[in-house]
């Protein structure tokens, strides 16, 4: 088993910029692909940005390219997302998910975390 916890959301105004962590347990990751996964209340869940198990493969959101960025470090089990240039729609809980299927599809996640809220105001 895998477990993740999410941490570093919060509030901030539109612009401005938010790095989120997430620190697995339970066993190494390393060979597991990771990715962030958002869901905003009345929306779809949307894989927001995924990174596979060699770091030589990385997936973004059309809505996010070009301001998130993705980065793991498998010597502390802990995965990252930086993002830039927030917008109000960008408001949502971002999970952080682990998994050995296909690394752009949220079907390929099966340990999710619990959660951090992000909320971007204007």
């Amino acid at each position: 088993q895998v477990q993740l916890v999410e941490s570093g959301g919060g509030l901030v105004q539109a612009g401005g910029s938010l790095r989120l962590s997430c620190a697995a347990s339970g066993r190494t990751v390393d060979t597991y692909n990771m990715g962030w996964i958002r869901q905003a209340p009345g929306k779809e869940r949307e894989l927001v940005a995924a990174i596979d198990w060699i770091a030589r493969h990385r997936y973004f959101a059309d809505s996010v390219k070009g301001r998130f960025t993705i980065s793991r470090e498998d010597t502390k089990n802990a995965l990252y997302l930086q993002m830039h240039s927030l917008k109000p729609e960008d408001t949502a809980t971002y999970y952080c998910a682990a998994g050995r299927g296909s690394t752009n599809k949220i079907e390929g996640y099966n340990y999710w975390g619990q959660g951090t809220q992000v909320t971007v105001s204007s």
